[in-house]
C-alpha cells in the first residue's frame, strides 16, 4: 500500500488556524456593531431632525393662533365698551329733558289774570369718573362705573293782572304743581315754590299787577 506524503499539511493546518482565528472573528464582529450603531445614530439623528421640525411648525402655529386670540379679544374688548358707551348715549337720549314738552305743559296752565313773562332754565352736568375693581386680603370690591349727574334749576316770572293783583299767585302755583308734567319730575315735597312777589305796582293804563317768580325744583338724576 503506498504511503501518501502531504508536503502542504503544515501550510494548510496554519491557514485553517487563521480561519479560525477568533481574535478576527471578535474584530469582525466589532465592526459590524459599529457600522450598525453608526446607521442607528443616524436614524435617530434624522428622527430628531423630523421631530425638531414638526416642533417647530407646532410653536408656529401656536405663536400665530395666541397672536389671533389675542386680537380677538382685544377687539371683543373694544367692541364692550363701545356697546357700554353705545347704551349709556341711548339711556341719556331716553331719559333727557326735553325743553318741547316743558313749553307745551305750560302752555296747558291757564290761570284768568296771570301771565308768564320769562322762563328761566339752567342744565348742569357733573362727571363722574368712577373707580376700578380693587382687590384686599383676596376680597374684590366691584368698582363703578362712570357716569354723569345732571342738575335742573327752573324759574318762571309771571305778572299777575287780575282784578284783585296777588291773589291769583298762590291759584298758578297750585295749578303748576297739579300738572301731570311737572308732577312726573319735579320733588313732590316743595317741588314749586314762591320765591319772589312784588309790592302792587301799576301799569301804564293804569291798570295794578304784581310780579312774582316761582321756582321749580328738580331731583339731581344721575346717569
Amino acid at each position: 500500500m503506498p504511503i501518501r506524503i502531504n508536503l502542504l499539511a503544515e501550510s494548510q493546518a496554519a491557514e485553517e488556524l487563521r480561519r479560525h482565528d477568533p481574535v478576527k472573528r471578535v474584530l469582525f464582529a466589532g465592526a459590524l456593531l459599529v457600522a450598525l450603531m453608526l446607521v442607528w445614530s443616524s436614524s435617530v439623528q434624522l428622527e430628531v431632525m423630523l421631530a425638531k421640525r414638526v416642533i417647530t411648525e407646532q410653536q408656529n402655529q401656536i405663536e400665530v393662533r395666541t397672536n389671533e386670540f389675542s386680537k380677538v379679544q382685544s377687539e371683543q374688548k373694544s367692541m364692550a365698551q363701545l356697546k357700554d358707551k353705545l347704551d349709556a348715549l341711548d339711556k341719556l337720549s331716553r331719559s333727557r329733558f326735553l325743553q318741547g314738552n316743558l313749553l307745551n305743559a305750560l302752555q296747558m296752565i291757564n290761570v284768568d289774570g296771570v301771565r308768564l313773562t320769562r322762563i328761566r332754565m339752567s342744565q348742569s352736568y357733573t362727571y363722574n369718573p368712577g373707580s376700578k375693581p380693587r382687590t384686599s386680603n383676596g376680597h374684590t370690591t366691584p368698582g363703578q362705573p362712570a357716569s354723569v349727574t345732571e342738575k335742573i334749576d327752573l324759574s318762571l316770572d309771571a305778572r299777575d293782572s287780575s282784578s284783585s293783583p296777588g291773589d291769583q299767585v298762590n291759584k298758578f302755583k297750585e295749578a303748576v304743581a297739579d300738572n301731570a308734567f311737572f308732577k312726573s319730575i319735579l320733588n313732590r315735597t316743595n317741588g314749586v315754590q314762591l320765591v319772589y312777589l312784588s309790592p302792587p305796582q301799576t301799569s301804564q293804563d293804569g291798570k295794578p299787577f304784581v310780579l312774582f317768580t316761582l321756582d321749580c325744583t328738580f331731583p339731581e338724576a344721575t346717569r
